[in-house]
């Protein structure tokens, strides 16, 4: 099961109000588990920066002036995003702008059925919570000191361990990758997997104690002052 963890940055709320795009960032997962494969760029927005935008996220004008257009950077994406399904945190947010920056340039929108939706999930596990990026890593332990400014990149990394832990945790992928193994003959002729490893280490070990053994644990006994088993 392929899945993409992504978050963008953009010039404000509302790409209706011609807000665009300026960065996105994926992370790839196969079961549950990132493969070390990400996609990560900036997007000349053809528009000014608002100010409360930058502060936000520090993308200024100057830096972005010589960013390519996403025109010119959507076959790379939509390649690398294929038709995995799309994590993202508030994603009708994230849907909204990479959507209307397809659209923009003539390619058809991405379905919405492929949409996974953190925050929802969020909302279902811990109601009345703060639900932020920010304070779900707190709750979850993810180590967050390095996210002075919102990045997609990071952002995108950041969302990636916590999808991990609101979906389960690092067993779950385990669990995927012994059932995939499940309808393959010649599986059953490997080594045995780990599951099968942690279950030979967990059978108990017959042991019966020889009389040398008997006779230090006599002395051990014998040697402790009021035992509490003697006043009852």
């Amino acid at each position: 099961m392929r899945e993409i963890i992504f978050d963008t940055e953009t010039t404000g709320f509302d790409p209706q109000n011609g807000d665009r795009m300026v960065e996105i960032g994926c992370i790839e997962m196969i079961d549950r588990i990132e493969t070390g494969e990400s996609f990560h760029c900036y997007y000349n927005p053809e528009r000014a920066m608002p100010k409360a935008a930058e502060n936000v996220h520090g993308l200024s004008d100057v830096f972005l002036s010589d960013k390519k257009l996403f025109a010119h950077g959507a076959e790379e994406l939509l390649a690398f995003l294929g038709d995995a399904k799309l994590v993202a945190h508030n994603a009708q947010f994230d849907f909204n702008f990479l959507n209307a920056e397809l659209q923009l340039c003539g390619y058809q929108p991405i379905s919405r059925f492929r949409m996974i939706d953190t925050l929802a999930i969020a909302k279902s596990k811990h109601p009345g919570a703060k639900l932020s990026l920010d304070a779900l890593c707190s709750r979850y332990g993810i180590d967050r000191s390095h996210r002075v400014k919102h990045g997609a990149l990071l952002d995108a990394e950041l969302l990636t361990q916590l999808y991990i832990e609101l979906t389960g945790g690092r067993q779950i992928g385990l669990g995927l990758a012994d059932d995939s193994k499940r309808n393959d003959p010649i599986a059953s002729l490997r080594p045995t997997s780990q599951r099968a490893e942690r279950r030979a280490f967990m059978t108990p070990r017959e042991h019966h104690a020889d009389s040398a053994e008997l006779a230090r644990h006599k002395i051990f006994i014998e040697g402790i002052k009021d035992p509490l088993w003697t006043e009852v």
